[in-house]
């Protein structure tokens, strides 16, 4: 089965397809398909990836797949939430329509959005103590733009927010985010780990049974 992913962030996608390696899908990026990226202007995270999703399946014709995921902050009143990708952006929209071309440089371009979203959230927590956060994924799957019978899933990951960073690998606020449960921040993190243990990990094996239960995918 073919599905394609209604994202166009790289890395999102290498973990994606690993954590859905165990079911017998093809996940193919929407700008491979030509596919921009949807508007995504809701409150929450499964209001957004279902209309990433139903984009996807519209504009490609095939099943989608869709993943709204942020870092929720307790001291912060949830922030940056579903503004966790550009939260240190200008002022203006944040979560709108991008192209399918994105240019050679949009890695380095999230690498630099990176940064400043963890020197402003650094900046928010100073001479806070309270510093209860945890990663939260909904994925959405579709089988069509208009299936009435979305699946949806859940996963959040409990941690606590750095003073300072540690560690090298991961993205976003990765090197910001220390999981007590491991003694170590996200970045620390071999793959292996991240993909056993993570927000999206925790989604995508709910998922994944629920594409068993219900399409029947092997």
């Amino acid at each position: 089965m073919r599905l394609v992913l209604a994202s166009n962030n790289a890395k999102k996608l290498t973990e994606l397809q690993a954590l859905f390696a165990p079911l017998s899908v093809e996940l193919l990026a929407q700008a491979a398909l030509g596919v921009a990226e949807a508007p995504e202007p809701h409150a929450t995270f499964v209001e957004n990836a279902l209309a990433k999703a139903r984009h996807a399946a519209a504009a490609s014709g095939l099943a989608a797949l869709a993943d709204d995921s942020g870092l929720c902050v307790d001291a912060l009143g949830g922030a940056p939430g579903i503004a966790s990708a550009q939260w240190a952006a200008a002022p203006g929209p944040q979560r709108g329509p991008g192209s399918a071309r994105e240019g050679a440089d949009r890695e380095a371009q999230r690498a630099r959005q990176d940064a400043a979203n963890n020197a402003l959230l650094l900046a928010r927590l100073d001479g806070r103590n309270d510093r209860r956060a945890r990663f939260v994924s909904t994925l959405v799957a579709l089988r069509s733009r208009d299936d009435p019978e979305p699946l949806i899933a859940f996963g959040r990951w409990d941690g606590e927010i750095l003073r300072e960073p540690r560690g090298n690998g991961g993205f976003g606020y990765d090197p910001l985010v220390f999981i007590p449960a491991l003694n170590a921040s996200v970045a620390e993190l071999d793959a292996a780990t991240k993909s056993r243990h993570s927000h999206r990990a925790l989604a995508a094996t709910r998922m994944r049974a629920l594409m068993r239960e219900v399409w029947r995918v092997g």
